[in-house]
């Protein structure tokens, strides 16, 4: 029916223009241009208007009375084309069009500049049950509304985009510049000690070297179960063998640090002064070797943002190291003992001369918190890792990051260095364990070692022929060096292991011991049979 309408008006207005052409030509003697004009408009009214009646009566053609104008573009009037939006218009026209604007609106998928965003425009940064993909859209809703904020498309200047690119240090003190070249001194006899025993070692015959590794991993093969102790009314955080091999210190959520007889696991002595969470508690290097009991043997942390100085004579810390405003996740002894390290959520870690109590190095670099941290067995780096799922690896003697180790896709939480002095171990969020050669600058292998959260990681300290991985998956495993090979499961915790350590060699007759400390609030020691 509409197709027939349409072409009965096709052919009168074909009807019309012929009817015009023709009295066009037949006035053309008789009268001017005007008359000529005004002829054919007056005789080709009649059937145009006949025309557009029908085509109005089948429907097919709709004619405004008022002829009202619409905008219907985005556009704001100024210099885009657009006419600008009629405030008297209807307000459904109104609403389609600033939708129509707000779908046209760029705007960023990272959820910190969307916030940045709403803070200019006062508004809250976060509703209750909103996602990131949610905020996006109500600040593409209020920019429709309200305008595009100016700061928001301010132009980035280039003086600007230089000042991002610029490279800057903070000034140190004499105290650091000494201590670096202290580093230095001290790092080089150790180097020098480490390559000896690798010559050693390489001089080997190939099969002996095969012999003892045969005999070294049938005897980790065997590990088990060996003792499981009760170390506190609240979920173990840590744990850590003396350098003679003969007590073990745990950390506790209770703010209580203790100490155990290994392997009778026989409490020993209780170290009070953390009034929150205990994070880790770790051993001077020298302590029941050749350090006195009354000097500094210990150094732990807590979530309060202290970290205190223990002795082997008291159970109150006999100092503090103050200056940690937030949770301080880690600590660790610099080979030699005079230095600490710890690691803060504040996005950096800090450097201290244990004997005088003073901070050396207050070190940014992480963009979240840092949680693990390492030294190298020479002395001269330190590693560090954060919840922003890197490693860092640091050089003392000149304050540099000389590497960043890039790979874990989750926060990474622990780091320990080969006693080869090339291999670094790393475990994360990500289920992973992965191990980067400094030599080469690159990831070797990358280990699906757990089912979970991997807690800590940790070489054998002699030769580092293997290490130990600790899991949330409540197991602890234990893989050759650097093969990377599974050889052992410990199982027996009924919760998550927080921590895992490795007894030092040639103590207890010869048997290695692996500690374990877990959310169970107890503590197991796996030796081989």
């Amino acid at each position: 029916m509409a197709e027939q309408a349409l072409d009965r008006i096709t052919r009168q207005l074909e009807a019309a223009q012929e009817e015009k052409q023709r009295a066009a030509q037949g006035m053309a003697g008789k009268g001017g241009q005007g008359e000529l004009q005004a002829a054919a408009s007056t005789s080709a009214a009649p059937r145009l208007s006949d025309a557009v009646r029908t085509g109005m009566a089948v429907g097919n053609i709709n004619i405004s009375s008022g002829g009202e104008r619409f905008a219907i573009g985005g556009g704001d009037g100024e210099g885009d084309g657009s006419a600008p939006m009629d405030t008297t218009a209807d307000p459904l026209l109104l609403e389609l069009e600033r939708r129509t604007k707000a779908r046209q609106l760029m705007v960023s998928t990272d959820d910190s500049e969307v916030k940045r965003l709403l803070r200019e425009y006062e508004e809250p940064i976060c509703l209750w049950g909103e996602g990131p993909a949610d905020r996006r859209d109500r600040l593409r809703d209020i920019m429709s509304r309200r305008g595009v904020s100016e700061i928001s498309n301010r132009p980035v200047e280039a003086e600007d985009a230089e000042q991002e690119d610029e490279v800057w240090y903070h000034e140190g003190s004499s105290e650091l510049q000494q201590t670096r070249a202290w580093v230095a001194r001290e790092s080089l006899p150790r180097a020098r000690d480490r390559l000896k025993r690798a010559r050693i070692r390489l001089a080997q015959p190939e099969p002996e070297k095969v012999q003892q590794r045969h005999a070294m991993q049938a005897k980790l093969k065997t590990f088990d179960d060996y003792c499981s102790q009760v170390g506190d009314t609240r979920p173990l955080s840590y744990c850590s063998f003396s350098p003679d091999g003969q007590m073990l210190a745990t950390a506790s959520w209770s703010g209580l640090c203790k100490l155990w007889s290994v392997p009778a696991c026989k409490p020993l002595k209780t170290l009070r002064g953390h009034t929150e969470r205990a994070g880790a508690v770790e051993w001077h290097p020298q302590a029941c070797l050749t350090q006195e009991k009354s000097a500094v043997n210990l150094a732990s942390c807590s979530s309060d943002g202290s970290v205190h100085l223990w002795s082997l004579e008291s159970d109150t810390p006999i100092d503090s190291l103050k200056g940690h405003a937030q949770r301080v996740a880690r600590v660790a002894f610099h080979p030699s003992g005079r230095l600490l390290a710890t690691t803060c959520y504040d996005h950096s870690w800090r450097l201290w001369d244990v004997s005088r109590k003073v901070e050396l190095l207050h070190q940014e670099g992480h963009s979240r918190a840092v949680y693990g941290v390492g030294f190298h067995p020479d002395g001269s780096l330190v590693g560090t890792t954060g919840l922003d799922a890197l490693a860092r690896v640091w050089d003392l003697r000149t304050g540099k990051n000389i590497l960043v180790l890039q790979g874990h896709v989750k926060q990474v939480l622990s780091i320990d260095f080969s006693p080869n002095g090339y291999h670094v171990i790393t475990g994360s969020d990500d289920h992973s364990v992965r191990l980067w050669d400094l030599r080469s600058q690159r990831c070797l292998y990358t280990l699906p070692a757990h089912n979970n959260l991997v807690s800590q990681v940790k070489y054998e300290r002699q030769n580092g022929d293997f290490f130990v991985t600790s899991s949330y998956d409540t197991s602890a495993k234990i893989w050759t060096a650097p093969g990377c090979a599974p050889l052992r499961t410990l199982r027996g915790n009924d919760a998550k292991v927080m921590a895992v350590d490795i007894s030092p060699a040639n103590t207890h007759e010869g048997k290695t011991y692996i500690a374990t400390a877990s959310y169970d609030r107890t503590f197991k020691l796996f030796t081989s049979d």
